[in-house]
């Protein structure tokens, strides 16, 4: 009914003639017809069980809409395919098709996790990946444990009251909110004209025939295979399946690059600051309080420099960060030999940073990433020998690395676990040696006193498989060969740390050796991006090798 027109004074009433002229113009139908019939809701196929297929989506009947028309409902965004264990998935593939994932034995292996990092999807594990986690539960392995964890996850899904395994397994239920799909084992024979063609026995080649099996019965459905081995993925791809690799566990995407800890400053730095910028100084050092857009890019503890010709150079680190404007810290300069640690002086303006962060005492994190030959053994050594025998900061070193050989294993080792660590650990004797020596320059009162057998009183070597557990204080803890370390393990060593501990990570990504582990995965990555911008923590990215020219050519043309 059409509303009658408002009263002409504030707080007058409307006279009955008005009311009832009104009523007489409203429509015959006497009802609202511009309202339209809602649409009715579109629900997503469920799974109901392993063997029985998939019904394919409704079809959508749109309801008539009376007059006047509605406006016509603007086009959905284009949905993008989700990635095989991504952070957020949407519900389905830009056709509009639900996805199902098969888990190879490796992921869960990887990561028991797994599970529940689909988000709203459904996951279907076969028969055969059951047995092969149950052969590689025994043992003290890192496999073998994320093998045990994994049938931990699965024998509390299992036992929640309620739980009905034909019907399907809600990933919720143990308190994972964000895992909304449900978990579907296998409990009855999936037959596929594919294992014909593949040799038997096989526990890939089965897992091939159950996801082949799934693809023919679950019509509307992608059934997609996740798994770590190339090969597997491979494998499937050649037989007309969709295979992914597990994206979770990657820190960085291919395309991404990792946080260098240094930013160079842009020409018209000085022009575009010169009207806003503070400075002041305190004790030996100088800083500068800047603004603009530039302040969006950088993170506490990054290292900013500026190198132009005719101009003065600045070397900084940034100390805070607050709004729009940041402080910018001048540095100690070791390049100069009166800064010498333990008769090294840094050879470029990288080595510059590393030490730095090395010796300033507020750092508790260093993360070193860089090529053969950029000397980060040698910075970490020297500022420890520093540190611990000359002012007496920490009270000795200690020195780990991840046991990956480059080629085949040498076999058992015999003696204490120091002594079992000794061939892992040729780098330290090499640096050793040269500290020793004082060949690096004047080493300082301790440098020309101390003898082989005391600088390696004040530094042990452990292995990391006897790390669980300990707290270690007041130590100089080295880490190295660290891109071999997957993050559980980093995470690990990491919190080992007790009062008055400084760590430090050193690296190469360009030569991982532990397998299933990728720049992205590495340990060393997941440490450097979850540390950036911690006001106690640094990193910095080496980039000139100082070995000799044959190294340097090297690591370029090979």
């Amino acid at each position: 009914m059409p509303l009658p027109p408002p009263p002409a004074k504030r707080g007058a009433r409307l006279s009955s003639d008005v009311i009832d002229l009104s009523a007489r113009r409203a429509p015959a139908g006497g009802g609202v017809a511009a309202v339209a019939a809602p649409k009715p809701s579109v629900q997503k196929p469920a799974l109901t069980s392993p063997a029985v297929a998939l019904a394919p989506s409704p079809a959508v009947a749109r309801a008539p809409l009376a007059p006047p028309i509605a406006p016509a409902p603007a086009a959905a965004p284009r949905a993008r395919a989700p990635r095989a264990g991504a952070a957020r998935q949407p519900k389905a593939r830009s056709n509009g098709t639900p996805r199902l994932f098969v888990l190879d034995t490796n992921v869960l292996l990887h990561d028991p996790t797994a599970l529940f990092r689909f988000e709203e999807h459904d996951i279907f594990l076969p028969m055969i990946v059951l047995e092969e986690l149950d052969a590689h539960k025994k043992g003290m392995t890192e496999v073998a444990r994320n093998g045990r964890q994994t049938s931990r996850l699965l024998d509390a899904l299992a036992g929640v009251k309620g739980a009905d395994i034909a019907r399907g397994l809600l990933l919720s239920a143990t308190g994972h909110a964000e895992a909304t799909g449900k978990l579907h084992l296998q409990t009855t024979p999936l037959e596929s004209n594919l294992l014909a063609a593949l040799p038997q026995g096989k526990a890939d080649n089965q897992i091939l025939g159950v996801v082949a099996a799934l693809k023919q019965q679950q019509a509307g459905v992608d059934v997609v295979l996740v798994s770590k081995d190339i090969n597997m993925r491979v494998k499937a791809r050649a037989l007309g399946l969709i295979a992914e690799d597990y994206q979770n566990d990657k820190t960085l995407d291919d395309g991404d690059l990792l946080y260098s800890g240094t930013l160079q400053l842009p020409p018209d730095f000085w022009t575009r600051q010169s009207k806003t910028i503070e400075s002041w100084q305190s004790g030996s050092a100088t800083y500068y309080r800047i603004g603009g857009p530039i302040v969006a890019s950088l993170q506490i503890n990054q290292f900013a420099f500026f190198e132009a010709p005719g101009e003065p150079s600045l070397y900084a680190r940034v100390t805070e960060i607050q709004g729009k404007t940041a402080v910018l810290r001048t540095l100690k300069d070791y390049t100069h030999l009166k800064n010498g640690v333990w008769g090294v002086t840094a050879r470029n303006r990288e080595q510059n940073f590393a030490f730095n962060l090395l010796m300033d005492p507020e750092i508790d994190f260093v993360t070193l990433a860089g090529t053969a030959g950029t000397g980060k053994t040698l910075l970490a050594l020297a500022s420890g020998l520093t540190q611990v025998l000359d002012d007496r900061r920490y009270t000795e070193i200690i020195m780990t690395r991840a046991t990956v050989s480059v080629g085949e294993d040498i076999g058992f080792l015999p003696g204490t676990e120091e002594e079992k660590m000794g061939p892992w650990m040729g780098a330290l004797d090499d640096n050793l040696e040269f500290l020793a020596k004082g060949d690096g320059g004047n080493a300082g009162e301790w440098g020309r006193a101390a003898t082989n057998e005391l600088i390696r009183s004040r530094i042990k070597i452990k292995s990391m498989n006897f790390m669980r557990g300990r707290t270690f204080m007041n130590k100089w803890i080295i880490i190295d060969e660290a891109q071999n370390l997957t993050p559980k393990q980093m995470k690990t060593l990491i919190t080992r740390a007790g009062p008055g501990t400084k760590i430090i990570c050193m690296g190469n990504l360009a030569q991982i050796d532990t397998p299933y582990l990728t720049e992205g995965s590495s340990g060393m990555t997941f440490a450097v991006d979850r540390f950036k911008g911690w006001s106690h923590g640094g990193h910095v990215t080496l980039a000139r090798g100082e070995r000799s020219r044959l190294a340097d050519f090297a690591s370029e043309v090979l």
